[in-house]
Parts: C-alpha cells; structure tokens; sequence
C-alpha cells in the first residue's frame, strides 16, 4: 500500500459529557472524503487516543471503517507505550479492517533506539499489515533516530514514517538514510507538523497527515498536491493558512481544532480531561481567522 498527498488525523467528536457523537462524526468523515483528502487516521493524537480505552478504541476503529466504507483508506492510530498493548491494538484494527496503522513510538518510558527498533520490529512482525511509524519527541520524550527509522523501513510491513519535529533537516536525514526504500515506492515520508509541511513535500516528502485538514480539508489536499507537482500554487496556499497553523497550535492539540469545528458548527464542545476547552484568551483570535479563511 502507498499513501501520498494530504491525509487528516481526525478529531473525535464528543458529547458534553465526554461520550462520542457519532452523527458529528458521520458530517466530519463526509466533509473530508468530499474535500479530496487521500486518507484519514483515525484515533490518533488529534482523535484522544490517550483517554480512549482499550474497547472503545476497536470499536470506534470498526465504526471509522464501516463508515468510511472504503472512499479512502482509513488508517487506525495504534501506538501504546507497551509494546504489546500496541499488539493487541494493531492486530483488532487489522481484523476490523483498516487498512494501515500508525504507531506512535512509546511515550513516558524513554527507550533506547534498540529499543525502539525492537518494539516496531515486533509488531510489525506479529501483525502482517501495513504501518507507519510516528516520531513526536515533542509528546513521547524520546526521539527516534533517522538511523533507527531507516533500519525500520526495510521491514515490508513498514510502509512510512510520520515526522513531527518540524526540523527539515530530520527530512534530509532521512531521504538519504531510507532511499533504497524509498526508490522502490515502498517507503513514505509524511509530515506531522502542519507549519512545515508544505516545505517537507516540496523537499521530497509524500504528504503530511494534517491537524489543520479537520477544519480546511481543501486548502490542505490542494497544498499537498500542488507542492508534490511542484506548481507554485501550493505556495500561495501555505502562505494563506500559515496563521491557521499557528493559532491551532496555540494549546495542546487537539483543543483550538475543537474549538474551530465547534465555532464552524460541525461538533459540540465535548472534549474529555484532563484537556479542556480553548482557554478564552485564544478564542477571539481563532475566531477572527476563521472568518478571514470565511469558514464561519
């Protein structure tokens, strides 16, 4: 399986009460599938993977993949700071079936990059499915090697590696050290970081898995193909949504991209603690950008 262009790691929409809303999640999946997004993860960082547990998290899983019904390939965040829970996530979303897994790298215990590369080696192992891996040191407190990567990347489970550094000289690292992957088509490098990604693909990069597609699908999808194609119009584009970018990420993620959905009407201000609503301070500014980009 290859993945390229624009794929949006997508909110979960809640209730007050913290439970999901399952009619705003239907209008969400929608409204990305019919703005050209190439792919959607679902229950990832931005989707609350953290305080989703074990049984939901299949079940939410199987209703992204029913739902989603094949339109694009739905990949299913699985990562967990236990290699085995991480196992067990991934083999249920492939029985469920999604198409591919992204797997954080474990967060809060810090292993090394033996021991990085063997817990992806051992799902990758026990579970035949493509996966992506995911290096968020911003998040994990660990920070994954292009070296641990490229050793990665030669595993035909393996099929790309999601970087959220923001650093692009990560991305130049990682072109040389995974190219003979890379050349054969069985190896992507996506961005994580939404203020970069237009630079990451213009400079050799497969697409970006996007926070800021939730609420500008379009702008994103039309970005990423434009700077694949190396049109110039992608440039014009990442210079309109720059400030998006940033106000998105004023607080933890997924909180201002709630907050915008909310205020574009898609999704209730449901969001489950220990993450709370937009403090008020940031709310004026998001709003008054949204109403530049004429989403509200």
């Amino acid at each position: 399986m290859r993945i390229t262009g624009a794929i949006t790691a997508i909110a979960s929409p809640m209730m007050e009460d913290g439970s999901v809303d399952f009619l705003a999640l239907n209008r969400l999946i929608d409204f990305q599938v019919e703005n050209g997004i190439s792919a959607i993860v679902a229950i990832g960082t931005t989707g609350e993977s953290a305080t989703i547990n074990f049984s939901e998290h299949i079940e939410l899983i199987k209703y992204f993949v029913d739902y989603v019904d094949g339109r694009v390939p739905l990949i299913a965040g699985t990562g967990a700071n236990s290699t085995q829970e991480a196992i067990e996530l991934t083999r249920a979303a492939k029985e469920v079936g999604a198409n591919a897994a992204l797997l954080v790298s474990p967060y809060y215990n810090k292993p090394s990059q033996e021991g990085l590369f063997q817990h992806y080696s051992k799902i990758a192992d026990e579970v035949d499915m493509p996966q992506i891996l995911y290096n968020v040191p911003s998040r994990t407190a660990s920070f994954m090697e292009s070296k641990t990567v490229a050793r990665l990347s030669n595993h035909s489970n393996i099929i790309g590696h999601k970087d959220a550094t923001g650093d692009l000289d990560v991305l130049e690292d990682l072109k040389e050290l995974c190219d003979k992957e890379i050349s054969k088509d069985n190896f992507c490098l996506y961005s994580g970081d939404d203020a970069t990604s237009y630079n990451f693909i213009k400079r050799g990069g497969h697409g970006t898995i996007s926070v800021s597609s939730n609420i500008i699908p379009k702008l994103i999808s039309d970005m990423a193909r434009f700077a694949m194609n190396d049109d110039d119009e992608g440039r014009v584009i990442n210079e309109r949504i720059s400030e998006i970018n940033r106000i998105l990420f004023l607080e933890s993620n997924p909180i201002p991209v709630k907050y915008a959905l909310y205020l574009m009407g898609f999704i209730k201000l449901g969001i489950r603690l220990p993450l709370t609503i937009l403090d008020e301070k940031f709310r004026q500014e998001l709003k008054n950008e949204l109403k530049q980009l004429e989403l509200i």
